[in-house]
Formats: C-alpha cells, sequence, structure tokens
C-alpha cells in the first residue's frame, strides 16, 4: 500500500492522491507557492562571466 507522500506515515485516499489528507495536500501546495521545489541553476557562475567579458 501506498502512503502519503508528504508525512510518510498514512496511507494514500483516493479523494487526495497522493496525499492522506487535505492538509497535507495544503501542504505541498504551500511548499510550491513559496518556492520550497526550486531546481537548483546548473550554470556555473564562473563559466558565465567569462561569456560576459567576450
Amino acid at each position: 500500500m501506498a502512503t502519503c507522500a508528504i508525512c510518510r506515515r498514512k496511507p494514500v485516499v483516493d479523494a487526495y492522491k497522493p496525499f492522506c489528507s487535505k492538509r497535507c495536500a495544503d501542504v505541498d501546495l504551500q511548499r510550491w507557492f513559496s518556492g520550497g521545489y526550486v531546481i537548483p541553476d546548473s550554470v556555473d557562475e564562473a563559466a558565465s562571466e567569462d561569456r560576459d567579458e567576450d
């Protein structure tokens, strides 16, 4: 049985899939709004500075 993606303790409920409750779904939504799921920039800053000098 799958567990909640946020609390990882309770089983997933179909109404809130992949979460166990509205609370865990809201926690996930808040993380999106606050920038908690940011993909780090993979560009090396030194390399971008070298390109700017050209």
